[in-house]
């Protein structure tokens, strides 16, 4: 079964700096329908302009991805880290027991998009960590994180997976599979296709239950999505 989120139906906050898109329910946002699919709790789109950020605040128990689409996303945390996370790179902050960062769009003339997803994990109180790193993307579904870091991948607190996933021409083909027991969630970064009979764009989410699989094909060139392979 797959069950559509439409981008034009997520939650929206706007700051004059920052206009952010909510698939799930956040901040002033709330809708009991749309409160996370499995331990997956936070899909924002954020688009920030020039010069400005989220000034230093906390978080703890929450395992806290950043995909940054395009600009580039400057960081300082409370675990002494700094630098910046350019276009293509993914950043995963650990808040374990309780961490503090910032970030910030550096560019006095470029926007920032990125994506902050948030995934409840399966340990809590543990040590806080970091780790950011790109990814190159020779094959058609890229691995980027999982519960034991495999294939060169960021390590998650949680039995979940990752998984980038680029179509470059229309009328491309890609099959993903589940296991039975496990839900499926796609976010659709850019691009158009349809997944098995259902359009989707850029936005759009998608979530998968009770069926081992689902056909994608392009409808676009450069179509883009991320894959959630969650218990």
């Amino acid at each position: 079964m797959l069950t559509l989120r439409p981008a034009r139906q997520r939650g929206r906050a706007s700051f004059g700096w920052l206009n952010s898109y909510h698939s799930f329910s956040f901040g002033r946002y709330y809708d009991p329908r749309h409160m996370g699919v499995s331990a997956l709790r936070v899909i924002n789109d954020d688009f920030v302009r020039p010069g400005s950020g989220f000034e230093s605040h906390g978080h703890r128990n929450m395992e806290i991805i950043s995909y940054v689409i395009q600009g580039t996303l400057e960081h300082r945390d409370s675990l002494g880290h700094g630098g910046l996370i350019e276009a293509g790179e993914f950043q995963l902050m650990s808040a374990g027991r309780g961490i503090r960062h910032s970030e910030f769009n550096p560019s006095n003339s470029e926007s920032l998009n990125f994506l902050q997803i948030w995934i409840e994990p399966n340990q809590l109180d543990s040590e806080p960590g970091y780790q950011q790193q790109p990814f190159e993307q020779p094959q058609v579904q890229t691995l980027i994180a999982s519960p034991d870091g495999r294939n060169g991948s960021l390590r998650l607190r949680q039995d979940a997976l990752l998984y980038r996933i680029r179509l470059s021409q229309p009328g491309d083909e890609h099959r993903i599979e589940l296991a039975a027991s496990r839900t499926g969630y796609l976010h659709v970064v850019k691009g158009a296709l349809s997944a098995d009979a259902q359009p989707v764009s850029s936005g759009d989410g998608l979530t998968v239950q009770q069926q081992r699989g689902v056909t994608l094909r392009a409808a676009s060139e450069d179509s883009e999505l991320l894959l959630f392979d969650l218990p």
